[in-house]
């Protein structure tokens, strides 16, 4: 018996619940930038870094929000029902996550782009600024 297989694989289903679940916390930059290519943008798109790192370079059609600027009343400036997807540096920042929990914590709708813009860039994908 492997290590791979010594602990059992889940069940099917559990597998499926499983992922389901998780896609619907996060998506990835090929699926944003699928979306900001085909002009089929349903959500807006967060940088959560600080402004001079935004300035710096950020994934075209980004905003900038520090996490620490999210209040009902900035957020209240979007509709209702409006999908955030957040990003920071990548895999090293939590600020994705403090992003989506004060999202979450808002009642807003939040999923995280996992990869950040370590993930961008290792797609080849541009950015813009300086």
């Amino acid at each position: 018996m492997s290590l791979v297989s010594e602990i059992p694989a889940a069940d099917p289903n559990l597998v499926a619940e499983h992922y389901a679940r998780r896609l619907a916390f996060e998506t990835d930059c090929s699926d944003v930038r699928q979306a900001m290519t085909s002009g089929n943008v349903d959500f807006v798109l967060i940088d959560v870094r600080g402004p001079a790192l935004f300035q710096e370079r950020h994934i075209p059609g980004a905003i900038n929000l520090p996490h620490g600027k999210m209040t009902a009343r900035k957020m209240d400036e979007w509709p209702e029902n409006t999908l955030f997807v957040v990003y920071c540096a990548g895999p090293h920042c939590n600020g994705t996550d403090k992003a989506a929990l004060r999202l979450g914590t808002l009642g807003k709708r939040v999923k995280v782009m996992i990869g950040g813009m370590i993930g961008w860039a290792d797609e080849g994908y541009s950015l813009e600024g300086e």
